[in-house]
């Protein structure tokens, strides 16, 4: 679960004046995208303004916000669940992430700053550490850190505000896999062609980086169902 001091600041009040609604929001989130609370889930707002010591009016307004978000599914007349992605959700991901990371990283490429270049080393940084170290949550949440600041170097606005509108969900796609060391190993050398500004190894590499990560989220997915039908045989 996640750490209590987390929690504490939902119970306690706003950390820097974050209101509340945001507050929970950001800790149901982080708990979706860690796998914490899993795929179908129910997302109860009594039970969840208990957990969190809060009442439920910012708890159904965080709930509203990981809707839009497309963490979170509403049903009616009962409570909400963790948003079950279907093939079909996987493969619109895909699609929109193929069509746009190339353009990104190119772009991050040819426009990236010496600031912003250090903020992404930063970020390669920690998810190779934690992926050596097996640290999983970690690792995965740099690796999305990683992809955003590539998004910020690249000095689109347009590109900014579809990556706002769509972090929550490529987050949890990019989250998809179990080989840490592999993404970050991935990371680095798109790092390292993106330093030199060489658009041409930057778009053969990021051509090879979304291959990777269809084919380990397949392997993920195929593992999952091997062991569900295993438990259901059992």
């Amino acid at each position: 679960m996640p750490e209590d001091g987390a929690r504490a600041g939902a119970q306690g009040g706003g950390e820097g004046g974050e209101p509340e609604s945001a507050r929970v929001a950001r800790l149901l989130r982080d708990d979706i995208l860690d796998g914490v609370r899993p795929p179908g889930g129910r997302l109860v707002e009594r039970d969840l303004a208990a957990e969190l010591g809060v009442s439920r009016v910012p708890v159904r307004d965080a709930l509203k916000m990981l809707v839009s978000e497309g963490l979170v599914t509403l049903r009616p007349r009962t409570w909400a669940v963790v948003r079950e992605f279907t093939p079909s959700d996987i493969a619109d991901l895909n699609e929109v992430r193929s069509a746009l990371e190339v353009l990104t990283f190119k772009l991050a490429a040819q426009r990236h700053t010496r600031p912003g270049l250090a903020r992404l080393r930063s970020a390669l940084d920690a998810e190779l550490d934690a992926a050596r170290s097996g640290d999983a949550v970690a690792a995965r949440r740099a690796a999305a850190d990683f992809h955003e600041c590539v998004t910020e170097l690249a000095g689109n606005q347009l590109l900014d505000e579809l990556e706002l509108v769509l972090r929550s969900r490529m987050r949890w796609l990019l989250g998809q896999h179990d080989d840490l060391l592999r993404v970050a190993e991935e990371h680095e050398r798109l790092y390292e062609a993106l330093a030199r500004r060489d658009t041409a190894e930057v778009e053969e590499l990021a051509l090879r980086h979304l291959e990777t990560g269809r084919r380990l989220h397949d392997g993920r997915r195929l593992h999952d169902e091997h062991r569900a039908a295993g438990d259901d045989a059992g």
